[in-house]
This record gives C-alpha cells, sequence and structure tokens, in this order.
C-alpha cells in the first residue's frame, strides 16, 4: 500500500515538473519528463510494484537468489579453469595429435 502510494506521488510530482517545462516552452523535454513520470504508475496498475514487494520480504525468494547466484559462480568459475587449460582436455588432445 505505501510503495503504491510512493509511485503515485513520484508521477504526481513529475507531471508537476512536466506542466511546468511546458510552460517554458520546452515541449520536447516536457513530454520525456511526463512519459518518466508515467512509468511508476502503470508499474503499479500492472502489479510489478506488488510483486517485487512481496519478493523483497519472502525467505524463500532470497534462497532462491541465493541458489542462482551460486550457479552463476559455478559457471563462471569453470568457465575461468576452462580458459586457463586452453580449452577442454579433448580439443587439447586432438591438438596434439594432429
Amino acid at each position: 500500500m505505501i510503495a503504491e502510494t510512493v509511485c503515485s506521488a513520484v508521477s504526481a510530482a513529475g507531471l508537476g515538473i512536466a506542466v511546468v517545462t511546458a510552460y517554458r516552452k520546452r515541449y520536447l523535454a516536457a513530454a520525456r519528463i511526463a512519459a518518466y513520470s508515467l512509468v511508476p504508475v502503470g508499474l503499479v496498475m500492472t502489479g510489478v510494484v506488488g510483486w517485487l514487494a512481496d519478493t523483497a520480504f519472502s525467505p524463500t525468494a532470497w534462497a532462491g537468489f541465493g541458489v542462482l547466484g551460486a550457479a552463476w559462480a559455478l559457471f563462471a568459475t569453470t568457465r575461468a579453469v576452462e580458459r586457463r587449460r586452453g580449452g577442454t582436455r579433448g580439443t587439447r588432445a586432438e591438438r596434439k595429435a594432429a
């Protein structure tokens, strides 16, 4: 509930800034500011903000992020070891045979 209120306030402030910018005859910049300021309301309306809030306070979700991090670390480590060795063993043997 608080996240939705904050997003709405940020959007309202952004639209106010866009109005002031348009009043100063900078219409292109005003349109760009208005577009950026509508993004938080769009995220609230699609449910992304609620999903993020539920994920941020879920221990299961954080454990899942930990598992993904461990998987990434394993991939990175095996890739680094493979580079230091000059490829996989099968390709090295094939190079010696050639």
